[in-house]
Order: C-alpha cells, then structure tokens, then sequence
C-alpha cells in the first residue's frame, strides 16, 4: 500500500501526468516490427475488446484481479479514469512523453522510444466486491453479480480467487502484455492491488483448425456464433441501464494433471472428451466443425452418455440457451514444490447470465470422467464493463453517477 504521507488522488494524477498516458495524443503510427500483428482493435466501442474477437494463435495473455484500496467513490473514479487513460495509450502507441533530466523515465522503454500498439487489447471487469458499502454503489450491483460459487470437484484457494476488479492484457508478443502491465501497474499504484494473476498463451493450430489445450485436444470449437451473441452475450434488459455494453466474465484456473494424463489411453482420452484427438471431429463424425448427432445415439455407444462435449452441451432446445462463450488460455507455471508439472488452462467465458449459463454447465460436468485428470483451483466471477464510447468517457463511468 501506498504510505499514508502520500496523498492518492495526487499520486494517481501525477503518474498520469508524467506515465504512458501522454503518449495518446502524441502517437505516431507506430511501424510494426512483424509483418503478422494483427490490427489493434479499436479501444472505442460500445463493447470493449477481448471478446467478441477471438484470441489469434500465438496470444499471449495477462488475466489479473485486484483489490481496491481507494479510499472514498472520487478516488474510484480517479482509479477508473487513470485505468482508461492508460489502456487507451498502450492501445494507440507512440512516443511516451519527454520529463526532465532529473525525473525517472515516462515508460519502461521494454518496447523501444516509440512503443507499437501491436495488436494489444486490454479488457476490464468489476467483482461482486465492489458493490459492497464502500463507495456506495450496492444498489448498482448487476443483477446476477456474485462470488464465484464452489463445486463438488473443485480445490479452491482463496488466494487465487475472486477481486473487486479483474485486468486481461492481451497481445501477440510477450514483452507488449509486460509492457502493458507495468504501465497500469505504475498508474494506479496507490488505488488498487494485486490479489492473484496468472499468464496464459494461445497455441498454434497443429496442424490446422481450432488451437489445442494441453491434454492434446482441441478447445473451444463449438462457440456460438456472432448473430447469437446479443441473445447469448451481452447484458439483458434485466441489467440496470448502466451495464448495457457489458457482459459477465467467469474466470475458471484450471491445473490439468498431466503427467497422470499421460499414462491413459488414447481411446479413453477421446472418450473423455467425445472428440477425436487428431482432428478435433467429434466421435461420430470427421471434421472438427461437425455437430455430433445425438438422436441417433441414444445409449452413448459413440460419443459416450458422460463425455465432455455431450454433458456441457447437449445440443437440444431445453440447453440452448446455456451455452457460452470460451475465450481459454494455456498456462506453464513451471513445477510445484514437490516436481510435478504445474500446467492447465486459463478458462475464461461470457455470457449474459453465468447462474443460467455457466452454473449450469459445470452442474452437468460434476463428477464427469475428466474430473480425475483436472483441479480447477482459482477464478472469480467478473461483470466486464461497458466499452468506452469516446475520449471524453472511462471504465465505469455510467455505473459512477
């Protein structure tokens, strides 16, 4: 925490003052160092980034949640502006700002003089948390807004869960999501706090078609599609008039036990899933697009009656509307303390209610055959907010009046 002879309010508007923040209106059209960054997409809108545009191949990824620590709602709001200020100037790159000779560098330089925006998103939710009675917002809380429940396979660890803010950078290369964090970290010191993060990558198609998770196979090849996505997504009209724009984030860290993986069989592995793990086809098919034709399997002797694909998505009108949008990143943190690989998936989805969609997916995943092989320890449940309309407006400003 900041020591209490610093004043946070001056802090936070002094490292804008002097921070990345100045390099918004004075960016340049930054060259791009590699021919295959993708656009940066535009940080105006009235959804914001990270969403609806998937993750490309090769992704990496920063997912963070804090604790706040301003102390009053005009510090939060200060909070929030310095937020967007920030995440608006590391989306358009350019030059940081000249200080003087005696004053410590505006940016950390890991992306040279005049840093590219290269293809970075930066995506911000709110916890249940926040609408405590702290800043006065506990009849603003969106309506399906809670603390991430626990379920019967779960091992949860309080450090690794939950936050009254969560943070997602997103970027092609490494060093742009570092350099992105570092950013916002100097920017808002002071006013908010780490409480857990964790990094995550995307893998290359092998050999084509959707990426792969770590257990081998193919993860997240039956999303809905973008014309579902107002019925599906984004917040309903059951939401107060400040949440229209966002939609609700499930963050879900996930450690796959991959050396126990390793030692089963392939056929059990794809019946575990109910996916071939060459091709991503589901059992009952070729093509990894293909939808599996339950009806014609009634007793489960194809695509088994308990395997992954069939439990979290049945595929008929009763579990339409449960279905989510998956947005997963790998992770490697290394080896634990005993030398087992510590290895699993960044889960992220969003939806337009997570008790009527995600609960009621992983209460049909309990106790499923996968469950021996996965320890899904962390997360918290977000409500993202609405995107940024124009230079004028910043995170959360609606949800402030």
């Amino acid at each position: 925490m900041t020591p209490p002879s610093v004043n946070r309010r001056s802090f936070l508007r002094g490292t804008l003052a002097t921070g990345v923040a100045g390099a918004a209106s004075a960016a340049s059209a930054a060259p791009q160092q590699h021919g295959a960054i993708p656009p940066t997409p535009a940080f105006h809108g009235i959804h914001q980034a990270g969403i609806a545009d998937p993750p490309r191949p090769g992704t990496r990824t920063i997912v963070a949640a804090y604790d706040m620590i301003a102390e009053n709602p005009a510090e939060l709001a200060d909070l929030l502006r310095t937020l967007t200020d920030t995440a608006r100037a590391l989306t358009t790159g350019g030059p940081a700002p000249a200080v003087g000779i005696s004053a410590p560098p505006a940016d950390s330089g890991l992306l040279g003089p005049d840093a590219p925006a290269a293809g970075l998103t930066v995506t911000v939710g709110v916890g249940a948390s926040l609408f405590d009675d702290r800043y006065g917002l506990a009849d603003r809380r969106p309506a399906a807004l809670h603390a991430m429940r626990g379920f019967p396979n779960d091992n949860l660890r309080p450090k690794y869960c939950h936050g009254d803010l969560s943070l997602q950078v997103s970027a092609p290369d490494s060093d742009t999501v570092v350099h992105a964090l570092r950013a916002i970290t100097r920017a808002t010191r002071g006013a908010m706090q780490p409480r857990w993060r964790m990094d995550g990558f995307v893998s290359p198609p092998r050999p084509s078609g959707t990426p792969r998770n770590l257990m081998g196979f193919k993860d997240g090849i039956a999303n809905p599609d973008p014309p579902e996505y107002d019925r599906l997504v984004w917040a309903g009209e059951t939401e107060p008039a400040w949440a229209a724009g966002g939609t609700y984030q499930v963050i879900r860290l996930i450690r796959m036990l991959v050396e126990f993986w390793d030692r089963v069989d392939i056929t059990e592995q794809e019946n575990m899933f109910g996916r071939s793990r060459c091709d991503g086809a589901p059992l009952d098919g070729d093509h990894e697009q293909d939808r599996p034709n339950y009806a014609t399997d009634p007793e489960g002797s194809v695509i088994p009656l308990n395997s992954h694909i069939r439990l979290a998505n049945p595929r008929t009108p009763q579990t339409a509307d449960s279905r989510i949008l998956r947005r997963s990143f790998n992770y490697d943190r290394g080896m634990d303390t005993v030398g087992d690989l510590d290895q699993g998936l960044i889960f992220l989805c969003y939806q337009r209610n997570p008790i009527d969609q995600f609960e009621t997916v992983q209460r049909r995943l309990i106790d499923e055959p996968l469950t021996d092989y996965i320890s899904p320890f962390g997360g918290g449940y977000f409500f993202i907010l609405p995107g940024v309309r124009d230079d004028h407006d910043y995170y959360g400003r609606a949800l402030l009046r």
